[in-house]
């Protein structure tokens, strides 16, 4: 197929528009940014399972979320490089079990986050942002993200054929 790049841009757009979506609805009801987070758009972590075009989608979803909610340049930086970690986690364990596809966003998140919060807002102590952020991420990433993922694997070859 000739247009193969312009497919997977485009797939990859997509996925970052609906992440940007996401993100302003949590944010909206202040689950967004701060110390007890929430992102609904953090299920979309699992798509890579899916396919690779998610990667790119992913970060660059979350780097115009954090830019567009007012977020810290700390947190638009490294808060953007754990959701591309997670998407990348999620892509090489996609061959894994696939309980395992909300593994690496959850770990990658719960281990950058309560320190861009530390720094970036001064919020203390890091051991409470620890598991506030492990909460929200394992309801987003392991509830949303799995039932996602069981969802969209009845519709797999529908969708992500690229």
């Amino acid at each position: 197929m000739k247009n193969r790049p312009v497919l997977y841009l485009t797939y990859a757009a997509m996925i970052a528009a609906l992440y940007v979506v996401l993100t302003m609805l949590a944010n909206v009801f202040g689950l967004a940014n701060g110390s007890i987070q929430l992102r609904f758009s953090e299920a979309l972590t699992i798509l890579p399972y899916f396919t690779p075009t998610a990667i790119p989608g992913l970060f660059v979803g979350c780097l115009i979320s954090n830019v567009a909610s007012g977020a810290a340049l700390p947190d638009i930086i490294f808060g953007s490089m754990a959701t591309l970690l997670g998407a990348i986690g999620t892509y090489a364990l996609r061959r894994q079990n696939k309980w395992f596809a909300p593994f690496s966003p959850i770990l990658a998140n719960t281990i950058i986050i309560p320190f861009v919060l530390k720094y970036a807002y001064g919020i203390i102590p890091i051991w409470f942002s620890v598991i506030t952020v492990a909460i929200g991420e394992i309801l987003s990433c392991g509830v949303l993200g799995m039932l996602l993922l069981f969802s969209l694997s009845r519709y797999r070859r529908h969708l992500f054929s690229v």
